[in-house]
């Protein structure tokens, strides 16, 4: 009798959970990106992380820097990986690039929050966002604390 193998089961999106911690988030947009085929294999796999990575506006085009992605060597018998944290370019239409120019311009950041690996293209939901003060953040978590608090009592 033959062996079943398990099918490892692939995240749909690769969360950045940090970005709601740190800054309150308005609308977002999702945009595509150009990667490499180890890159596509790696978000694919959910071997990215997008903790403390941003999203810049040089010479009219939108760039991902500092994203992790961790991809695989090809080397015979082992599986080694390296990370990459090398700026990627994301596709947006003209019109929603100079909109995020404008709003960055009046102290806003642009944040990736998620990056959706389902479908046959891989894309990035980024948000505008201002940067929340450290008491803004202590609220966050004693609210937090305290809904633990009551779900656990009932």
């Amino acid at each position: 009798m033959a062996t079943k193998k398990k099918k490892q089961s692939k995240p749909q999106a690769i969360v950045n959970r940090r970005a709601s911690f740190d800054y309150s988030l308005g609308d977002d947009l999702t945009a595509g990106m150009v990667l490499t085929g180890r890159e596509a294999r790696a978000a694919r796999d959910g071997r990215v992380q997008l903790k403390g990575s941003f999203v810049t506006i040089r010479n009219g085009e939108l760039w991902l820097n500092n994203a992790s992605f961790s991809l695989l060597l090809n080397t015979k018998g082992a599986h080694e990986t390296s990370v990459d944290t090398s700026p990627r370019k994301l596709l947006a239409s003209r019109k929603q690039i100079n909109e995020l120019y404008e709003r960055k311009q009046t102290g806003m950041s642009i944040v990736p929050l998620r990056l959706l690996t389902q479908g046959r293209h891989i894309k990035l939901v980024i948000a505008l966002g201002k940067g929340k003060k450290n008491y803004d953040k202590r609220q966050a978590i004693k609210k937090r604390d305290q809904e633990r608090d009551a779900r656990v009592k009932l």
